[in-house]
């Protein structure tokens, strides 16, 4: 008697969609890391741009330096720098500037009245627009650096060079040296307002003979 012998198929087993949840798991991360790094991407360009405009005003700021050194020199003889100009942005007296706002401050550049503008406040080819005003570090206007208004004697920073032998000195070892002509000093004041808002206050301090 022959046997049969009869072939169960095995059962089939069922799918729990296991792999395809971790799959998108796995998508959904990749797509967050991506989203991550495209922002990080663009704010560092925001960035390197801001830095870029930034290094443009202060760049700027030469050239409102050089154009007002420039009106100090041809007025530095004379009476004239003893009196504020503000319409050339001229002040005989130090500003009180302890606030740190005071320079941010908008009143206090405004074209025509109360500061400077190079190329009339036109933005220059970097898109800069370019002001400055000028101080005379003195305590009072209006009068010379070692003059009296209302009781107060006028104090100005002063730099007194030592003499040489062309000027009275001696240059021999152990000679007496004589205060030079006194030198007093003129701040300059630069504002450089760029695209982006950036904003750049740059001053430099510069020697005129009394």
């Amino acid at each position: 008697m022959n046997a049969r012998i009869a072939r169960r198929r095995a059962p089939r087993r069922h799918q729990g969609g296991i792999v395809l949840f971790i799959a998108l798991i796995v998508l959904v991360a990749m797509s967050l890391a991506g989203i991550a790094m495209v922002r990080s991407v663009d704010t560092s360009l925001g960035i390197a741009g801001n830095m870029a405009f930034k290094q443009s005003t202060v760049l700027g700021a030469d050239k409102g330096i050089a154009q007002a050194y420039t009106w100090l020199s041809a007025n530095a003889a004379g009476t004239t720098l003893i009196n504020t100009d503000t319409l050339n942005g001229y002040y005989s007296a130090a500003p009180n500037d302890s606030s740190s706002g005071y320079w941010f401050d908008d009143s206090n550049w405004t074209i025509g009245t109360s500061a400077v503008a190079l190329n009339g406040g036109a933005p220059d080819a970097a898109g800069n627009v370019i002001r400055y005003v000028i101080h005379r570090m003195c305590s009072l206007p209006g009068t010379t650096y070692n003059g009296v208004a209302g009781g107060v004697t006028n104090t100005c920073s002063l730099y007194f060079s030592n003499s040489t032998a062309t000027s009275g000195g001696s240059m021999s070892v152990g000679a007496p040296q004589f205060q030079g002509i006194p030198q007093l000093y003129y701040r300059i004041t630069v504002r450089v307002d760029g695209p982006r808002n950036t904003t750049s206050i740059i001053q430099a301090s510069v020697l005129f003979q009394i």
